[in-house]
Formats: structure tokens, C-alpha cells, sequence
């Protein structure tokens, strides 16, 4: 069968999609689109997060064909061109990115938490988080970096609103 649907703001359209393929295997094997990581495949590991329809969701848990005419936005299309998105420079600068196998899941669920609270407290950046699994960092210094760029984002549209 063949999917049309917008993945980062672009229409595109994937032929020959079996029936049992999940959108995480399209998106990395036909696409080119590596970001988002195959670890669990069952949903438990956040790894794989995208956002579907502005929703983030777990790729390995959604067949491919249920992505017709919607849109996708993978941990590549958080930045715009070169630039990364804060929530990425956050990651960066803090440390927060060790072997990088969790890393795309939980750019995509801080980015999510950000923009619907621009100023989370530790209890709900944990929550955001829970279904995203680390090995590396022991999740401090992926807690700093929510902290930072919630802390720039909030600067920023504070800078904003005295122009």
C-alpha cells in the first residue's frame, strides 16, 4: 500500500508498506529519518517518540498506514534547518546526552512539556518523563536541561512581552 502523509512539513508519500510495518520502521529503513530509536518495540521505552498530530506517541506502537493524511514530527524536525531547537541546545550543554540511544524520545517529550508548560517544576518534568527509560545518565542532567530551556524559554517570552 502506499502512505501519503507530512513528516517535518513535508508532504511524502512511502510505497510498498506492508500491512504489519510500524511508522519507527518506516520512518528510519524507507525514509532516511534515524532519529527516532528502536529499542523496546513495545511501547515501554519512549526511545521512539514522535509527535503524531501535534501528540507525541511511541512510532514502534503505530502501523504505518494509521499515519494517511496526518502529520508526523520527528526529533529532526524539532530544529529549524541547522539550528536546534533549545530544548536540543539544553541537551547539549547539560550534558544530557550520554550514548544517545534515549536521547530523540526524550527531546521530543521535554520539547512537548515545554510548550504546554513553559515552566514545569521537577515533579511534572518527571512525570512528562517517566515513560522515557535511561541507562546512561541517572536522569539528573536531563532534568537540568528542561530546567535550562524552560528557563530560556520563559526569559525569552519575557523579553518579549517588555518590547
Amino acid at each position: 500500500m502506499r502512505v501519503s502523509f507530512t513528516v517535518n512539513g513535508s508532504k511524502e508519500s512511502v510505497d510498498d508498506v506492508w500491512e504489519g510495518e510500524s511508522l519507527l520502521y518506516m520512518l528510519r529503513e524507507r525514509m532516511g529519518l534515524p532519529g527516532s530509536k528502536n529499542a523496546c518495540e513495545q511501547g515501554e521505552c519512549g526511545s521512539c517518540t514522535v509527535y503524531l498530530d501535534g501528540v507525541p506517541a511511541c512510532s514502534c506502537l503505530v502501523a504505518a498506514g494509521q499515519v494517511q493524511d496526518r502529520e508526523v514530527r520527528t526529533v529532526e524536525g524539532l530544529g529549524e534547518g541547522d539550528d536546534l531547537d533549545p530544548i536540543q541546545e539544553a541537551f547539549v550543554e547539560a550534558g544530557a546526552v550520554q550514548c544517545g540511544f534515549c536521547t530523540p524520545g526524550l527531546l521530543v517529550q521535554s520539547h512537548d512539556l515545554i510548550e504546554r508548560n513553559p515552566e514545569p517544576s521537577d515533579a511534572e518534568i518527571r512525570e512528562a518523563l517517566a515513560g522515557n527509560l535511561c541507562r546512561c545518565t541517572g536522569y539528573e542532567k536531563i532534568l537540568d536541561a528542561v530546567r535550562l530551556a524552560a528557563a530560556r524559554k520563559s526569559a525569552a517570552a519575557e523579553a518579549g512581552a517588555g518590547k
